[in-house]
């Protein structure tokens, strides 16, 4: 079995690659712009098929030859200068493997690893999502979000039109060993650290990275073609998020509330900077998906995939085991 895998080099990428190299028979193709060296894939068997999503010329080969394709290659922004790369990456990319994988007359699987952000996400702790849910969030235009959804809508109509084996799932917030390494973990470090003194309204679905990528492959043989399967966890605050973070860490919890009010004035106070060309570190994109609640329902994926997810706690004690264990919060 031949597999190759986009996104390898990644944080969630790099363990799906570890548990593939666990199952007998199997080969993978890791999609990279560079050879090597990759540290997060160390120790990890694997080929190297130089390419870039962007590029299709540089993906022929690599599909021709897959069995089951993993499309995790993706781009995280909150920022509005950053919408032309992630459509660049997120839409354009999905649809330049997508339109070569529906040629292709040895594909069994294409595994689509999307998003929860593609269903949308609640106002209040009311509204927890389900893969029915409607998507409710076009009024505030938010990049990341839109371009998930739309890379999803490629995904369907490929499957719909030409047969396109394909399985998407829909991870929430996943923690575990090497998550710091993500870009988007700057807050959760300082938090461990003791460095980060409050948090705002709002809360997430915390889900263990092994967990994850045990549903992933369940997904390659067990999911229905052309449906959507969300991997969320333990839905917890903020507020609960940082101390379970920092309970971890042996340091002071965040205790301070900022209220939602001057959030959003200083969200729009970046907005006007952004505008006149200053950078500043809050927008109104950031800090509104900040604020909302990122709650929902696995059910599907509990039942038709064997997904087990494990507690918030567990998820975060081994991530921040991981950031003691690299000096990271020496």
């Amino acid at each position: 079995m031949k597999i190759l895998v986009t996104g390898a080099t990644g944080f969630i990428g790099s363990w799906l690659v570890k548990k593939l190299n666990q199952q007998q028979d199997t080969e993978v193709t890791i999609l990279a712009r560079q050879p090597a060296p990759h540290a997060l894939l160390e120790g990890c068997l694997y080929d190297v098929a130089i390419g870039d999503i962007t590029k299709p010329e540089t993906l022929v080969t690599p599909v021709q030859d897959a069995d089951v394709i993993y499309h995790l290659a993706g781009f995280i922004g909150y920022k509005r200068e950053e919408r032309a790369l992630m459509e660049q990456i997120n839409v354009l990319g999905t649809k330049n493997l997508v339109d070569l994988a529906v040629k292709s007359d040895r594909l069994q699987r294409f595994i689509h690893f999307s998003s929860v952000v593609a269903v949308g996400a609640g106002q209040s702790p009311e509204q927890v999502m389900d893969e029915t849910s409607p998507f409710n969030l076009h009024h505030l235009n938010l990049g990341y979000f839109e371009t998930k959804l739309a890379a999803e809508k490629i995904i369907q109509q490929a499957f719909l039109e030409h047969g396109l084996p394909a399985v998407m799932v829909n991870p929430s917030t996943v923690y575990g060993a090497g998550d710091a390494t993500k870009p988007s973990r700057k807050t959760q470090l300082k938090v461990a650290r003791g460095e980060f003194k409050f948090y705002t309204e709002g809360g997430v679905s915390v889900t263990h990275i092994e967990d994850v990528i045990d549903a992933t492959l369940s997904a390659a043989t067990k999911g229905r073609l052309g449906e959507r399967y969300i991997l969320a966890g333990e839905n917890i605050t903020i507020k609960q998020l940082f101390e379970l973070i920092a309970e971890a860490a042996g340091v002071p919890a965040p205790s301070t509330k900022i209220p939602s009010t001057a959030l959003k004035a200083l969200g729009k106070s970046g907005d006007l900077a952004q505008r006149f060309g200053l950078k500043a570190p809050f927008d109104s994109e950031k800090l509104g998906v900040a604020m909302m609640y990122h709650w929902f329902d696995s059910r599907k994926a509990r039942e038709e995939l064997d997904y087990q997810p494990r507690s918030a706690r567990d998820a975060i004690t081994e991530s921040v085991q991981w950031m003691k264990d690299q000096g990271l919060l020496d």
